[in-house]
């Protein structure tokens, strides 16, 4: 018989048939095994050995293989790498079991649903993202497992549709078959895991159906769903996928969200990156980012919160204000300001302890940590009660009773383990308290058993030990052994000495440890009861959630603007710009051997609505540009702005065009992808639009060059009519204010001293 024949392979061949898009973990005493590809795939990302299985066969089997107790570390790896994992563990006792131990897969791991919480990032979101088109639009379902956080929205094309899943930044992707024939969606979500599944996943009126009976409604109206249908395909598709592949219900999960794209300001993907809103342009993590230097929050939960901010910037003048009101009513009390950080410090990621109670993974300290946090919301949110920008965010239970009850049960400091007891407090539970004390007593009898047997058979060095595999006994030394009472039962011999028991040992043996067993499975008991109850209570943990992040953003903000010197900006109707001593927010914070000069600039939607810049190589002019769009883009998110005073007119859409980038990869010159940007730019831009470019028609013969930025910047002057920076080596260019009604142009200054040039870094007309 081949081993593809026997029992084990016969049931490894089962399960890995219902997972082939996965690498299949099965569970084989002390060791996860992998076999065939799998194996091959896990040793060389993982630098296992790779081994073989039935090695004299004539054609052995693959094999891979990472001890049980730390294969977390190993999944780790895989997952970083876009892997998936399908662990498949023994269900039933080996001791029990007729024939081979019955397996099954208990868990799939992937990018999107993690095995563990704390492999996660604390202030990013794990997006787990459906697509579904339906031939007239295109329906997107965002779902993060590890806060409960389902979101639903509805796009008019393909390109909105791809412009929206890059905005968000996935995870993992779950898409529907069909779409990978199509090269626009491929080539745009190359690099990022996805699982394509059949149409069925993604049926509307099966996603409408599972919705509704998880919410108890008759209709998603509600939750502001009218209309929506195609992405709830898509929400049906990821809840199916997300509870599947976790083993759990995700009755975290308690709540859906439909949002507008057109509620928000645009910023594609070229912008966020030329801008380094979220990421540096080199290196890795947030720091040199936008978001590196304003997030001031102190939670985890504040810290997801202003990211996301920061990737949808409101359009609606009365709720950016509303922001802008938070933040100044907490920069002008200096004391909330530092009380409420002071708060905040004591909250933990309430969010994410709701979903490790909803999938029954939160041990102990995550009970206590709850119960600190929700302690410490009393002395946070009371004061806000008699601002009157802040009021809104108090809410009306601030769990106390869930405090009281985890108070009640457990200890102040619990060990992270669940099943060996030390979590339960003394007096809730009579029963528990008397197997405590037995089990206590019991213990401290030993050293008066081990000195009354000492006396007895008069040997000093004689001792009471244990061990798991012979419970207690007496050791003797090998020079001893001529004084053992006739009564002892010889239990081990060893190289040095032997073990011996006594009747009164043995049962001694049996109260302690029969209380100690019983104190750890009553204790076990105690804490699941409790975890299950708070269940009920995820709701109420997620909205105290949602309103200590908008807490910590506010005052975040606040802490920045105190911090850095920014001030409010005026948020107008009219197209306008108007910044006084504007700063770039990060720039301005580095050591670069000199003093950042500060630069006021001008523009609307009659004489000044695009400016021809010019300048020097390294005299400051894209540093310029980014600011002008990073100060638009922070005024919109709620932020004041790095500046003495600024008036913006509302921004719809914000384009940037900075820097010389190739696609070498499609195929693509760096001249082409100027091109294309600038193509995009023109083609979506509004009168409503912030542009700004630099150095459009580079790559090419200069009078082409010229041409082209010419009538790039006459089309945003004249035919877009939006507010713009056109910044130039072409000095041919400055004649285009002469000739076409809204254009200005500005240089920045250098001056000369002997043979030294001294960039200046300031804006001057002309």
């Amino acid at each position: 018989m081949s081993a593809l024949e026997t029992p084990m392979f016969r049931q490894y061949l089962e399960l890995k048939a219902g997972h082939q898009d996965a690498l299949l973990f099965f569970r084989m005493g002390d060791f996860y095994e992998l076999f065939f590809d799998d194996a091959r795939v896990a040793a060389e990302a993982c630098e296992l050995t790779l081994t073989s299985r039935n090695k004299n066969a004539p054609d052995p089997i693959p094999m891979a293989g990472v001890p049980h107790h730390a294969a977390k570390g190993y999944i780790q790896t895989l997952i970083r790498l876009g892997h998936k994992v399908a662990i498949a563990d023994q269900v039933e006792d080996p001791k029990k079991a007729k024939g081979i131990v019955k397996r099954e897969v208990v868990r799939v791991v992937s990018p999107g649903v993690l095995m563990d919480l704390e492999d996660l990032s604390p202030r990013e979101n794990c997006w787990l993202v459906g697509l579904l088109p339906n031939g007239v639009n295109w329906g997107l379902a965002l779902l993060d497992v590890s806060t409960g956080d389902l979101r639903v929205t509805e796009l008019a094309n393909r390109e909105e549709a791809l412009e929206e899943l890059q905005r968000c930044g996935a995870s993992e992707l779950i898409l529907p078959e069909a779409l990978a024939e199509e090269e626009a969606i491929v080539s745009a979500i190359q690099g990022k895991p996805v699982t394509w599944l059949n149409e069925e996943a993604f049926d509307v009126r099966a996603g409408r159906d599972q919705l509704c009976h998880r919410f108890e409604v008759q209709d998603l109206g509600a939750f502001g769903c009218d209309g929506l249908n195609t992405s709830l395909g898509a929400a049906g598709a990821l809840l199916s996928y997300a509870s599947s592949n976790s083993q759990s219900s995700l009755a975290h999960l308690t709540s859906i969200r439909a949002y507008s794209v057109s509620g928000h300001m645009v910023i594609d993907e070229t912008t966020r990156r030329n801008l380094e809103l979220t990421h540096p342009l080199y290196g890795r993590g947030r720091a040199g980012s936008l978001l590196g230097h304003i997030d001031r929050s102190i939670t985890s939960m504040g810290g997801r919160l202003l990211k996301e901010w920061l990737l949808y910037p409101l359009l609606d003048r009365s709720a950016i204000a509303a922001r802008h009101d938070a933040v100044e009513t907490i920069c002008a009390q200096r004391a909330l300001r530092s009380d409420s950080r002071d708060q905040l410090r004591q909250v933990a990621d309430v969010e994410r302890i709701g979903s490790k109670l909803a999938q029954g993974t939160a041990h102990a300290r995550d009970l206590v940590a709850l119960r600190r946090s929700l302690e410490a919301l009393p002395a946070l949110m009371v004061p806000l009660k008699v601002e009157a920008s802040l009021a809104h965010l108090v809410p009306t239970d601030l769990g106390a009773t869930i405090a009281q009850e985890i108070a009640h049960w457990l200890v102040d400091e619990p060990p992270t383990a669940t099943t060996e007891g030390g979590l339960i407090r003394s007096g809730v539970d009579p029963e528990l308290d008397e197997l405590v004390r037995l089990a206590r007593e019991g213990k401290g009898a030993i050293a008066a058993i081990e000195e009354e047997e000492r006396i007895a058979a008069d040997i000093p060095s004689l001792k009471v030990k244990y061990n798991k595999v012979f419970g207690y006994f007496i050791e003797i030394t090998r020079a001893n052994l001529h004084k053992v009472p006739e009564h002892y039962i010889r239990k081990q011999t060893l190289t040095n000495a032997e073990r011996f028991i006594t009747p009164e040992l043995k049962e001694f043996e049996e109260k302690v440890l029969g209380a100690d067993e019983r104190r750890k499975v009553l204790e076990y008991h105690h804490f699941v009861a409790l975890r299950e109850r708070l269940q009920d209570r995820l709701p109420l943990l997620k909205d105290l959630s949602a309103r200590v992040a908008q807490v910590d953003a506010f005052a975040g903000l606040a802490e920045l603007a105190v911090d850095c010197r920014y001030v409010r900006p005026d948020l107008v109707e009219e197209s306008t710009l108007q910044i006084e001593a504007g700063r770039h927010p990060v720039v301005e914070r580095q050591s670069l051997g000199e003093a950042f000069v500060p630069n006021d600039l001008q523009l609307d939607d009659r004489d000044r609505r695009l400016v021809i810049l010019t300048g020097p190589n390294m005299s400051g002019k894209s540093t310029i540009m980014r600011q002008v769009a990073l100060i638009a883009i922070l005024a919109q998110i709620g932020s004041f702005v790095p500046a003495e005073a600024a008036t913006i007119g509302v921004c719809d859409r914000v384009f940037t065009r900075v820097g010389a980038s190739d696609d070498i990869r499609s195929g693509r010159s760096t001249f082409m992808v100027e091109m294309s940007e600038t193509a995009n730019i023109l083609r979506h831009a509004t009168s409503r639009s912030l542009v700004l470019l630099d150095e459009i028609g580079r790559g090419t013969s200069t009078y082409d060059g010229l041409s082209i930025a010419w009538a790039v910047a006459e089309s945003i002057a004249t035919r877009i009519g939006c507010r713009g920076i056109f910044a130039t080596h072409y000095h041919e260019m400055v004649e285009l204010a002469s000739s076409c009604t809204g254009v200005c142009n500005l240089s920045v200054a250098v001056s000369v001293w002997g043979e030294r040039i001294i960039f200046l870094r300031r804006l001057e007309e002309g």
